[in-house]
């Protein structure tokens, strides 16, 4: 555990070093690191999932994978929840001098929040719709990476983090396809109020 400490630490540090050199790198990293540009972009995206297809077969694979991004991302926020009751991590910014341009999160670093409700979302996706939940993917490893490179989390917080929302989203896909038809059914009622 020592030596994970070790390379977690070195990392955020070599990592952090960068932080306030190069303007440009600053700016992208600040929007990135946001608690609101990421999750907006993927709420954005999950919305237009919903009512963009065109054709039956597509638009019930979207509407599955909302569904499913939906339930994940909920379980995701419970699991997160669950973990920090029984296990807490400090932060990196409070065991080393990092330059930080983000606010200081007191609660537990393990397992980071963005990386397992990002990837949790965007593999859900990812099983129904490959080319939007890859799209997913990408900008919840954005989201994850640019809180290592700010200091608020450890790598391994991140990685840990993005595992854990994987798996979730692999068994709720699982657990919805064992309880159809009632997710056919969410979605008829959505077709009767004229929301899907």
């Amino acid at each position: 555990m020592d030596a994970l400490k070790e390379a977690d630490t070195k990392i955020v540090l070599w990592l952090n070093q960068w932080v306030g050199k190069y303007g440009p790198l600053d700016e992208l990293s600040e929007l990135l690191v946001s608690d609101y540009f990421i999750p907006v972009l993927m709420a954005l995206g999950l919305l237009w999932l919903w009512f963009s297809a065109r054709d039956q077969e597509l638009r019930q694979a979207s509407h599955w994978a909302v569904i499913t991004a939906v339930v994940a991302l909920g379980c995701a926020n419970l699991a997160v929840l669950l973990i920090n009751d029984y296990y807490f991590r400090a932060r990196p910014f409070t065991e080393a001098d990092l330059n930080l341009f983000f606010y200081r999160p007191t609660d537990s670093s393990f397992p980071a929040n963005p990386a397992v409700l990002s990837f949790a979302l965007a593999f859900a996706v990812w099983k129904s719709r490959r080319l939007v939940g890859a799209t997913l993917l990408i900008m919840a490893a954005m989201w994850s990476l640019s809180r290592v490179y700010a200091g608020v989390f450890y790598l391994s917080d991140v990685a840990v983090g993005a595992a854990i929302g994987v798996t979730i989203a692999y068994v709720i896909t699982f657990v919805l396809h064992w309880l159809e038809p009632l997710p056919t059914m969410v979605i008829r009622i959505g077709k009767t109020l004229h929301l899907a």
